[in-house]
């Protein structure tokens, strides 16, 4: 009778109501591809309402969901039991556990309490940030921060978006074979303006202690001029700018190679270099999708899907970007495709980013993939596939 989730249900909801609850944890996945690592749940009070607060700890990206009591107790079941195999409730009187056998058989267990206090609920807590705004030159110099410390009120957005990328790229870096290196080589093609790239190379630097070389390719020239001068400024002295394209840049052995929000085929670009280069990591964030969407000639059942145009820009990105990390695949890097952070020049949030694998891959098969999907919709070839047959 024990030995069973309906039982741990029942506890949950026991200490919820006797306010014996501070936490539960929710991990061991059953698959090692499963990109969700753990699933931690508190209270949270909001508006004088207590609320369960979902923390999605995925392996590049935290997500935090809050739910009623019931609804959360209803969202912790669509978890455990089936995509992970152990759940621990936390209460002030004791630990239990729920755990599931490799044949999903469960059992219950009961220990000795790990906390005998009740957490602090408030919903308000400091987030954690990973750059920070005191004293930031260089981000006075970019008008993000103002001459008083404070972030510019139509900045908001902006310095939400740089503190996400740095987090992206941290854990990134942690989850690739390059989370012990002390010393990283990084081309980030499309640089901009410099917001994210200053941002990444403060942090490796001067957080992490990593000795980071990075430079920034970016086809207006005042845009080059500016970041370099404020490199200077602020002795970034791994931290340079170029003037050039993503298809002209000549890049030597790379550690990572960045590419956000490169228009149409300059993603693929991006990515043969990328690959050609051997980058142990790959990052990119594709905007426009035309060179497929051209191709379309559909004539079986996914005709009513590319009926209208809206629909059809829609399948067109996700035709796009399967294919582009397929071809990942098959030059032997695990992709992952999440959201990010938009930012006011696209609404694109796409987030493709490869890491190099020491397994030997079957290239052919991933290859198969890839020509059977450009068959049903009537492509002929993909501009990445080109660019890998050179």
């Amino acid at each position: 009778m024990q030995n069973t989730l309906e039982y741990f249900i029942k506890k949950i909801k026991e200490s919820l109501k006797d306010n014996t609850f501070v936490k539960i944890l929710i991990n061991s996945s059953r698959s090692k591809s499963n990109d969700l690592n753990k699933i931690t749940i508190r209270i949270v009070e909001i508006s004088s309402e207590k609320k369960l607060s979902f923390l999605y700890n995925h392996k590049t990206k935290d997500i935090t969901k809050n739910y009623s009591f019931e609804d959360g107790i209803t969202e912790l079941q669509k978890y455990l039991g089936v995509d992970f195999r152990n759940g621990i409730l936390y209460t002030i009187n004791n630990d239990i556990r729920l755990q599931f056998s490799k044949k999903m058989k469960p059992n219950i267990s009961t220990g000795k309490a790990t906390y005998n206090k009740l957490p602090d609920t408030n919903h308000n807590k400091k987030k954690k940030r990973f750059v920070k705004i005191a004293n930031n030159k260089y981000l006075q110099s970019l008008g993000v921060v103002t001459n008083k410390g404070e972030v510019a009120q139509n900045m908001q957005d902006k310095y939400k978006q740089i503190n996400k990328y740095v987090e992206t790229i941290d854990g990134i870096i942690k989850n690739s074979s390059l989370k012990n290196k002390k010393e990283l080589r990084i081309v980030d093609m499309g640089s901009g303006k410099g917001y994210l790239t200053f941002a990444v190379y403060d942090y490796l630097v001067n957080t992490l202690k990593i000795d980071a070389k990075i430079t920034g390719v970016e086809q207006r020239p005042d845009l080059v001029e500016l970041c370099n001068n404020i490199a200077k400024e602020n002795k970034f002295t791994g931290l340079d700018f170029t003037n050039g394209s993503i298809n002209s840049y000549k890049t030597d052995k790379v550690d990572i190679l960045i590419a956000l929000h490169a228009c149409d085929t300059a993603t693929d670009d991006a990515i043969y270099k990328g690959i050609r280069s051997n980058a142990e990591v790959i990052i990119t964030a594709p905007c426009c999708h035309k060179q497929v969407r051209k191709q379309f000639v559909v004539d079986n059942e996914f005709r009513d899907v590319v009926k209208f145009g809206i629909l059809e820009e829609r399948q067109a990105e996700i035709v796009t970007d399967t294919i582009r990390s397929l071809m990942l695949e098959a030059y032997e890097y695990k992709t992952q495709v999440f959201e990010f952070i938009a930012d006011a020049h696209t609404h694109k949030n796409v987030m493709i980013v490869g890491s190099k694998t020491k397994t030997n891959t079957d290239k052919n098969k991933y290859l198969e993939k890839i020509k059977n999907l450009k068959s049903v919709f009537g492509i002929k070839y993909h501009y990445l596939e080109k660019l890998l047959q050179k």
